[in-house]
């Protein structure tokens, strides 16, 4: 069984950054795929990035160029980078960790192991 804990969200004026880190504890994630996700109020968990086993990253059209998503398999540790961040960025920020084959990232269901999200408001 793996634990996921997310942590680094917050209040954040629009064009500044912020960090969240997804550790987990149980069981390495060397070999996992990491995911990062968020739902706003009243809309649909949506895919934000995601990193494999090999280090390939993937992101959504509405984040690249602003976020990086990387990991520390020292630390079992996903990072995700968010810069120029914008008030349509405000959600609720899940971590998630799974063993996805190529092209499963972005569907949520593949996501055997989910944190318990970190709130991100971006005021304008």
């Amino acid at each position: 069984q793996v634990q996921l804990v997310e942590s680094g969200g917050g209040l954040v004026q629009a064009g500044g950054s912020l960090r969240l880190s997804c550790t987990a504890s149980g069981r390495t994630l060397s070999g996992y795929t990491g995911g990062w996700f968020r739902q706003a109020p009243g809309k649909e968990r949506e895919f934000v990035a995601g990193i494999r086993w090999n280090d390939m990253t993937y992101y959504a059209d509405s984040v690249k160029g602003r976020f990086t998503i990387s990991r520390d398999n020292v630390k079992n540790t996903v990072y995700l980078q968010m810069n120029s961040l914008k008030p349509e960025d405000t959600a609720v920020y899940y971590c998630a960790a799974g063993v996805l084959n190529t092209g499963q990232h972005m569907d949520d269901r593949r996501y055997a192991y989910w944190g318990q999200g970190t709130q991100v408001t971006v005021s304008s």
